[in-house]
């Protein structure tokens, strides 16, 4: 399905699939051999998403554009069922594995890897070629790669990140009513959006 979105439409090349189930949202260019298949949502929430040719969506990931970090794949990168890319570039031929997810700011290198349930965290930046093994962790710039058990690690590099800002453009003296109350009104910006089109073939 084809939305328009915050008054954009998506731009879709003729040789690109999406599937009936699939959901392409506002400002997004999908590029030639594009393949987005059942379930997956590719949302322009207020930043653009760019896929290059030939990347493979598979079944229920989203990738999501925002105000200051747009979404951008490079060519031939696969992302895997229920991989979650919000903000991110990517690389070209890059493997986004099942349930992966990488966050705003983050730059995924070319030919890099994050296995199933690896996550990249915000403002985090990956070499060419670095692989995120299965459930670890990659924070700060340059990346640490961190195995989950190594949590007082992580935290310590990711405070210093600020996920509030970066994410909801907030401090971090908000609270989650705030917050919340905010994100409700900004995606109260779907009530205005129109289907364009069921999909392309």
């Amino acid at each position: 399905m084809l939305i328009e979105h915050r008054g954009s439409c998506p731009t879709v090349h003729e040789s690109a699939y999406i599937a009936p189930t699939a959901v392409v949202s506002g400002d997004v260019t999908v590029g030639a051999g594009v393949r987005i298949l059942h379930g997956a949502v590719v949302t322009a929430e207020d930043g653009p998403v760019v896929l290059g040719d030939n990347v493979v969506v598979m079944e229920n990931a989203v990738i999501r554009g925002r105000a200051g970090h747009p979404s951008i794949v490079g060519n031939s990168v696969m992302i895997g069922p229920h991989a979650h890319v919000n903000g991110s570039t990517i690389g070209a031929d890059a493997f986004i594995a099942t349930g992966a997810a990488l966050f705003p700011g983050s730059v995924i290198g070319k030919r890099a890897e994050i296995r199933v349930n690896g996550v990249v965290q915000i403002r985090t930046r990956l070499h060419d070629g670095a692989v995120v093994p299965i459930g670890w962790v990659a924070v700060g710039d340059p990346a640490q790669i961190l195995s989950p058990d190594r949590h007082d690690e992580i935290w310590t590099i990711q405070r210093g990140l600020n996920f509030l800002s970066t994410v909801y453009g907030v401090g971090r003296d908000e609270s989650m009513r705030e917050v919340m109350s905010q994100q409700s009104d900004f995606y109260g910006a779907h009530l205005d959006d129109r289907v364009i089109g069921p999909d392309t073939d």
